[in-house]
């Protein structure tokens, strides 16, 4: 068997399900080991058993995005275990609540961009000193096509999502000439996930395009 420590290493959030999930799959049948991170263990076993009967390797870790000394914790520790980082896949989000903006609801407000801005910052910069010692890093960000064509009642989401594009194209240009990181913004389409059902209750999902188009998305991204 492959030493896992000669494997492309690769870190996915949100990867219990969807397209997480999915491209946390296609990583590890790409030869990738993958470390995958999401609130629910029981979800991140069921993906890692999926991994290993696919004769991938990978590494679970559950916690809350929101706990950014947890963010922390995980960076000192590959730092310790691996020594670098090939690529940071930023795909864990929450919807929140569709409503008008003046109804939106302040607590609510703050997890959404605690999750989907916040966490991502605290990703980046936790990693950023691994990604550095990759040959040649990645960091993706899946994002919604509402970050650039405002709809209504989509706000917190669209806005948290327009902010990690930001975020993401802005780390891009500062390293790109002194690193071999590379940023990418994706952004999937109508796809066939949880979150999709919730924001469109009425939609038939088999009209749909899987999880894994998306993750084949990001894997192109990576080459």
């Amino acid at each position: 068997m492959t030493d896992i420590t000669d494997k492309k290493l690769a870190l996915v959030t949100g990867a219990s399900r969807g397209i997480g999930a999915a491209t946390a799959l296609a990583l590890a049948r790409a030869g990738w080991h993958v470390i995958l991170t999401a609130r629910s263990e029981d979800g991140l076993t069921r993906v890692d058993d999926e991994i290993h009967k696919a004769g991938g390797t990978a590494t679970i870790a559950p916690f809350d995005l929101a706990d950014g000394e947890a963010i922390d914790r995980l960076g000192s520790a590959v730092g310790a275990r691996w020594g670098r980082l090939d690529a940071l896949i930023l795909n864990a989000a929450q919807l929140g609540t569709l409503a008008p903006v003046p109804h939106l609801d302040l607590k609510e407000w703050d997890r959404l961009l605690a999750l989907n801005l916040t966490a991502n910052m605290r990703l980046i910069r936790a990693f950023d000193p691994w990604l550095r010692q990759s040959a040649a890093a990645h960091v993706v960000a899946v994002t919604s096509s509402v970050a650039a064509a405002p709809r209504a009642y989509w706000g917190g989401y669209a806005v948290s999502k327009a902010g990690l594009e930001n975020l993401v194209r802005t780390y891009g240009e500062e390293v790109r000439n002194i690193s071999n990181i590379r940023t990418h913004i994706v952004d999937p389409g109508a796809t066939r996930t949880t979150m999709r059902a919730r924001a469109y209750p009425g939609e038939d999902p088999a009209r749909l395009k899987p999880p894994e188009d998306a993750a084949a998305l990001i894997l192109a991204a990576l080459a």
